[in-house]
């Protein structure tokens, strides 16, 4: 099972294998994004659009707090391999398939009162709420497969597997792609097609991943009911998954906070700081493949109790994602200009979002520790660190935020977002040295 990782001590080259396909597993994700919104604007109408975008952001955010699935099995499965424990790699296979199929039949079960808890809390028109419930009802069933999606792209990434990922992610959005426009402009399907596609889409996604980790069946353990129901490796996967559950959380309510933060500076300001947003997300995009290597390859090193190469691997990680955010910063500062000019027409929203483009130049280098460290914790399953060190950055951004508002506006918002980066990564910075003990223990 082992063939496919790379031996060796960690090297640029090792971690460029690594992290390239990621960044451009990344790049499709927006694409798909603009073919869903694309092909239901070409039926003439205003509902349809908002109903396809409402839907896809509700099901979206429920599945993106499972994404703890994701990472801690990323962290488990690199320690195994780093213990030479092939039949625990296997077994981490199945509970988190297990994990993936619980969850998306809960979900399932749930969805009226999942929908009416969402529409209460984002209402909508008549029209937009019943186009996007019926986009919901036939997304809904492919919930076990999206989730799955998480854990085998997991159990890949620590395998350092992530040509397979990429292959994955293309496999899955192409078909996508391809059947909304054939269920949408060929059928006349309308928003239901587009819902079709989507669930076909991650069925058949979640089908090729099973079929790339494919090596973990040849291994009698994957369905060894003992190993697999162990309950002292539960309870580790369950503490380390909810650790991970909750730091997703607090995030997510920091990030939702200072949305309804913005909104009380008017539309304008709101719609600048969308704008700016998407600059954020365009660098977390490109870090995530260094992220996720230093998550595989620091996994494997303190699974083995090899901390000078843990160290090596968390030096070069950090190398190439510094080099990263020096070329997006300056392709901000250079670029930022044309890419609101890009993503805005109305006049007043491009100069608003103009006026606090500074910050998206200075995000990356203040976000860069906080991002690289979050990745080094879960490679090394210090999961409760993470949790912890989350909940003092969320604390530190909403008393900067009701510091810095009142005197500096959306200025002081911007500054609070960036002051809960640093506090992320100065916190989890101090917590390093214990983690690097602890890989000799």
């Amino acid at each position: 099972m082992n063939e496919a990782v790379p031996k060796g001590a960690p090297s640029h080259r090792r971690v460029l294998r690594i992290a390239l396909p990621i960044v451009l597993s990344n790049a499709t994700v927006p694409i798909l994004g603009a073919v869903d919104t694309g092909v239901v604007g070409q039926m003439g109408e205003a509902a349809p659009i908002a109903a396809v975008g409402v839907g896809a952001i509700i099901l979206t955010s429920v599945y993106w707090i499972f994404g703890f699935l994701r990472m801690g099995t990323t962290g488990l499965v690199a320690q195994a391999l780093g213990k030479d424990e092939d039949e625990e790699v296997a077994a981490l296979l199945t509970r988190a398939l297990l994990i993936a199929g619980a969850a998306g039949a809960a979900l399932i079960l749930g969805q009226a009162a999942l929908f009416a808890g969402a529409f209460a809390v984002s209402p909508a028109t008549p029209e937009v709420e019943g186009m996007a419930r019926d986009y919901m009802a036939i997304r809904i069933w492919s919930a076990p497969a999206a989730i799955a999606v998480y854990g085998l792209t997991g159990w890949l990434i620590a395998q350092e597997r992530t040509d397979a990922v990429l292959f994955i992610q293309i496999g899955m959005n192409g078909m996508n792609i391809v059947l909304d426009l054939w269920f949408v402009l060929g059928l006349d399907w309308g928003v239901t097609g587009v819902a079709w596609a989507t669930f076909l889409a991650e069925w058949s996604g979640a089908a090729l991943g099973v079929w790339f980790c494919r090596d973990a069946f040849r291994n009698p353990a994957w369905r060894d009911r003992a190993r697999v129901a162990d309950p002292a490796r539960l309870k580790r996967m369950v503490a380390v998954n909810g650790d991970i559950l909750i730091r997703t959380l607090l995030l997510q309510a920091t990030f939702t906070s200072f949305l309804l933060y913005g909104g009380a500076f008017g539309d304008v300001t709101l719609a600048a700081n969308q704008v700016l947003l998407q600059f954020l997300y365009i660098t977390a995009f490109a870090m995530d493949g260094f992220a996720f290597a230093v998550e595989a390859l620091v996994g494997r090193y303190f699974g083995a109790g090899d901390r000078p190469l843990l160290r090596r691997s968390v030096t070069i990680c950090s190398q190439w994602a510094l080099a990263t955010v020096t070329v997006l910063a300056l392709a901000f500062a250079l670029g930022g200009p044309a890419l609101i000019d890009l993503m805005a027409t109305d006049p007043e929203t491009r100069q608003a979002a103009r006026t606090f483009l500074p910050w998206m130049i200075a995000a990356p280098f203040l976000g860069v520790a906080a991002w690289m460290l979050d990745g080094v914790f879960i490679g090394a399953t210090r999961t409760a660190d993470m949790r912890n060190m989350m909940a003092v950055s969320a604390a530190t951004y909403l008393v900067a935020a009701l510091l810095l508002v009142p005197p500096f506006g959306n200025h002081g918002l911007w500054a609070a977002l960036m002051i809960s980066f640093v506090a992320r990564g100065v916190t989890l910075g101090l917590r390093y040295p214990a983690l690097e003990r602890a890989a000799l223990a």
